[in-house]
């Protein structure tokens, strides 16, 4: 058994759409991440996977997606039942990429109000030149050391995307604090890039004063975030100012 507070739980969820309670859990996979007796995190401790009875048909498109079906969960576990038995744990914290959505099922009442790290926003500030920070176009990218092909496959389902997710955290924890991690996580994600429309692709830094602004004022709340972020360096506000939230109110 590893010890408490040694090790970080990385979990992934498959479920019959994006948002509750409209939609609901079908599977749930989880590989942790080991602080070794060395001081180096690694792949070890806990794995593996449970379907759940979703108590609800999966819808078609789906099922196009992870390939579970109705037959598979109808005798499986339901989500109240089967969540606070790999959620709540000793780890440090529960980890997964873009962890907003398994947020949405993993309550603080089902996880024992747990912290979490999120991969896809921690990739953001440490890996800015991946071409995307998909989990799998950073498994392809980044070619993770001792990441099992064959293990991490097939995608979108619980288990092999939370032990690619994994690799993804080993490798962060190797250079980053587990407490810059959560700090990065409890932020919008900081994009490097202009994600979208004609500047698309384009550095912050390259960005002209006027579209900044533009974008300071956007509806999504990572593109406005890192406008700011952006608009706060030039002026040469301190990191710690930088690093806070962006004022809300600024929206509209």
């Amino acid at each position: 058994m590893t010890a408490p507070g040694t090790f970080i739980r990385v979990v992934d969820l498959e479920t019959t759409g994006s948002r509750p309670p409209a939609h609901a859990v079908c599977e749930i996979g989880w590989q942790d991440v080991v602080l070794g007796d060395d001081g180096i995190w690694q792949i070890g401790g806990a794995d593996g996977a449970h379907l759940v009875n979703p108590g609800r048909l999966i819808p078609p498109v789906t099922q196009a997606v992870h390939h579970i079906i109705d037959e598979d969960v109808a005798d499986a576990p339901y989500w109240p039942d089967i969540a606070p038995t790999v959620l709540r744990s000793d780890a440090v914290a529960l980890a997964a990429h873009r962890a907003s959505f398994e947020q949405r099922y993993c309550t603080p009442a089902l996880s024992g109000n747990a912290s979490w790290i999120c991969t896809w926003k921690c990739a953001l500030r440490l890996w800015p030149g991946s071409p995307s920070f998909s989990n799998q176009v950073l498994r392809y990218w980044r070619k993770p050391e001792g990441l099992d092909r064959d293990r991490g496959l097939p995608v979108h389902r619980a288990f092999p995307d939370a032990y690619v997710t994994a690799h993804h955290l080993r490798d962060m924890l190797r250079t980053t604090p587990v407490e810059t991690l959560l700090e990065w996580s409890a932020l919008p994600g900081l994009l490097p890039r202009v994600p979208a429309g004609p500047l698309r692709g384009t550095a912050w830094t390259l960005v002209d004063a006027e579209a900044l602004t533009r974008f300071a004022n956007d509806r999504d709340e990572d593109v406005r975030y890192s406008a700011q972020f952006e608009q706060r360096r030039r002026t040469g506000e301190p990191e710690a100012a930088m690093a806070a939230s962006p004022d809300q109110s600024e929206l509209f």
